[in-house]
């Protein structure tokens, strides 16, 4: 399967619930295909005028290509994705989670160092020691050659999505 192909195909499956951006420039980095999700959920009491409790979860996705994907390259965009936390999760009382999912594209052959690094990442982050919800970093390694996605754990919860 060709990059553009697969593009096109996951901008579809997320389009029904998220809000898509193609071409996105974060910091000096040029992203594929930057996806972002929110949800708010209330509990009210008699009326929404008097609400009991409400809580948030985010969800923002980032898609690069790599034509030569190198465990350097992985671990620049390890950090890009670390760094995304500060512009993008805003914890506040009603703040329960997000998730930063990092997806990388290459027609490469699988390589195992490269693999393993991935599958052995995971990133979490409690803010306020959890009052103010946290943040999960999800990992996924897509080798479009022989149709392999590595994931790290916390990307297993979407690894279906992103299959070739």
């Amino acid at each position: 399967m060709e990059y553009t192909e697969y593009i096109e195909k996951i901008e579809k499956k997320l389009k029904a619930h998220f809000d898509i951006k193609r071409d996105y420039l974060y910091k000096d980095l040029q992203i594929d295909l930057y996806a972002k999700y929110h949800i708010r959920n209330e509990r009210y009491m008699a009326s929404k005028k008097v609400p009991i409790y409400g809580f948030e979860n985010n969800e923002y996705c980032f898609i690069k290509y790599f034509d030569d994907l190198t465990e350097e390259k992985l671990k620049n965009f390890i950090e890009y994705l670390k760094l995304s936390i500060d512009d993008f999760v805003h914890p506040h009382a009603e703040h329960m989670s997000s998730v930063v999912t990092g997806v990388l594209v290459t027609n490469n052959e699988e390589d195992k160092k490269i693999s393993d690094v991935a599958r052995k990442f995971k990133f979490h982050k409690s803010f306020a020691f959890g009052f103010k919800g946290w943040v999960d970093i999800r990992l996924v390694l897509v080798y479009l050659g022989k149709s392999v996605v590595v994931t790290n754990k916390k990307g297993k919860e979407v690894q279906e999505v992103y299959k070739v």
